[in-house]
């Protein structure tokens, strides 16, 4: 499976770089990678869409400079595009994410080897840092609970050894599928199921806890089945928007018996939680 690699040069990168990532987030495109200059942006080869791409409101707004470069990325050499820029994580002082080539930190009280290759959620992006934090601070022992876009299977696998049980990932793409599969294998994990596909296939299923780290389009469009999903007093947390778009998410959530809760912001993206009352 081949990739397309766009290189951004973005002026002023302040703070259209953020805005760029989710507009590509929008059409297709997977990973990001932050430069000194702007952004690095994958997608799958099939998938890209230039006319896509050139309708995008950020490319058209004259407040910013942005150019862009295109190049092919063979998939057989993704993980050492991976490796020569992928830095572990150190999350609130308490969770530790790194690649099998990065030291251990036993002293961590938890500790995620994750693999990154083409998923997102390596906890380098706010929404998946935002996400950790709020997971770190919740009990989660014994509940049901539901990673939904899962990306690298992060947050279940940290629930995992938060004691959340039983614990379903589900993400559309099949590399991120994948992904996720060898992520649980390497965190010597039986007990988590994955599945690919979308919002759909919760039906008939119930959790007590959702995470879903995805995007405002999809949250709001998908939002109704996680909340028929939720058991009474279950939580929902969702990430993958803005500041400004926490008024619309709250909004929807209130209209289906969803009672908000808290949230929390770095760098404009936003992690809420929300509970069924």
């Amino acid at each position: 499976m081949n990739y397309i690699e766009l290189k951004f040069s973005i002026n002023p990168q302040t703070p259209f770089q953020d805005i760029l990532i989710a507009e590509l987030a929008e059409i297709g495109f997977e990973s990001f990678e932050e430069t000194k200059d702007g952004l690095l942006a994958y997608i799958q080869e099939h998938a890209f869409d230039e006319k896509k791409l050139s309708n995008l409101d950020i490319l058209n707004n004259a407040l910013v400079k942005i150019s862009y470069s295109v190049k092919q990325i063979p998939a057989q050499n993704w993980n050492a595009v991976w490796e020569s820029n992928y830095n572990s994580v150190l999350i609130d002082e308490r969770c530790y994410i790194r690649a099998p080539f990065h030291p251990s930190k036993p002293d961590v009280e938890f500790e995620l080897l994750i693999e990154p290759q083409m998923s997102f959620g390596t906890a380098h992006h706010e929404t998946t840092s935002n996400m950790i934090s709020l997971l770190l601070n919740e009990d989660v022992a014994g509940k049901s609970f539901l990673d939904m876009g899962c990306g690298t299977a992060v947050l279940a696998i940290l629930a995992y050894k938060k004691g959340a049980s039983p614990i379903f990932a589900i993400d559309n793409d099949e590399w991120a599928y994948r992904n996720s599969i060898d992520n649980i294998a390497k965190n010597n994990i039986q007990d988590i199921q994955v599945f690919q596909g979308d919002a759909a296939l919760l039906a008939g299923k119930s959790f007590d806890i959702i995470f879903a780290n995805i995007n405002k389009n999809i949250l709001l469009s998908d939002m109704n089945i996680y909340s028929q999903s939720l058991n009474k007093n279950g939580k929902l947390f969702m990430s993958g928007f803005y500041r400004n778009d926490l008024k619309d998410i709250s909004e929807k959530a209130a209209q289906l018996g969803l009672e908000y809760s808290t949230h929390i912001v770095d760098n404009e993206w936003v992690a809420a939680m929300y509970t069924k009352i």
